[in-house]
């Protein structure tokens, strides 16, 4: 059960990863504000160095980042930054043009959260969200009802709980054949004469298996085929060589840092 707008009667859970004030819209509390276009419409993402993602996303994605699988649950999520709170593809408040933007993501400054007492889920707002604001361009109401933009906000996070389930599912099934193995990524810097220096550890997380998803039986495969979790295995896997970019943005950024401190 989902409502657009509500008083809270009890306390809410949900992961809120970017969402500092996540109030229930309501009309007592938000009637006046509404949002205004930014110049920096991602700044709020610059300090995160990994995103959720859902399943459906694994193909576009995997064009930009490297998608892995971390924690206990084994949540996707792509990299963009090899080191915590950092960005590698948010400059200024903007995204690299060339980069895909997580639906988790795009969904901001809105969230659904669960009211525990009531056991449905509402549409909740960051409040502390930059670009929300009174006297906004777009209001999130048009007199005592919610305007056409929080509806339509309204839409996009009941299709991102769905895939979101769609993606718990996925995970489950790749969890039940045991096809992850732990995977680390390295990277093996030059010493100034050429020379490889000892290799430094990125990250530690889980990914499928090639060869556990090689050992599966010929009528088990047909059936990650049909129904589409083959593909986005393929594009998990294909993505990974997504460190290498990953590593030679972090350089370039590196190596761009003292020419600007000396400009």
């Amino acid at each position: 059960m989902t409502d657009t707008t509500t008083q809270a009667s009890g306390p809410l859970s949900g992961n809120v990863l970017f969402y500092d004030q996540p109030e229930p819209i309501s009309f007592e509390a938000h009637g006046k504000l509404g949002v205004t276009s930014s110049d920096k419409p991602y700044a709020f993402v610059a300090q995160t160095n990994v995103v959720p993602l859902t399943v459906t996303e694994f193909a576009p994605a995997a064009l930009s980042y490297p998608i892995i699988f971390v924690g206990d649950a084994k949540q996707p999520v792509v990299t963009m930054g090899l080191r915590q709170n950092e960005n590698l593809f948010v400059d200024d408040g903007a995204f690299r043009s060339d980069a895909y933007i997580p639906a988790y993501v795009r969904r901001y400054p809105f969230v659904f959260a669960n009211d525990d007492s009531q056991q449905r889920m509402i549409l909740c707002i960051d409040r502390a969200a930059a670009f929300v604001g009174e006297n906004a361009e777009i209001p999130l109401f048009d007199g005592d009802q919610p305007s056409a933009y929080v509806n339509n906000a309204m839409e996009f996070c009941n299709n991102f709980e769905q895939e979101r389930l769609r993606t718990e599912s996925f995970v489950k099934l790749l969890t039940d054949l045991d096809l992850f193995e732990v995977r680390e990524a390295n990277f093996t810097p030059r010493n100034a004469d050429g020379s490889a220096a000892p290799a430094q550890k990125l990250a530690e997380y889980f990914a499928v298996s090639e060869d556990k998803l090689k050992a599966l039986p010929a009528e088990k495969l047909v059936e990650l085929r049909d129904n589409g979790a083959l593909g986005q295995i393929y594009a998990h896997l294909v993505s990974l060589l997504g460190w290498d970019r990953l590593i030679a943005v972090a350089l370039q950024r590196a190596n761009q840092a003292p020419a600007a401190a000396n400009a």
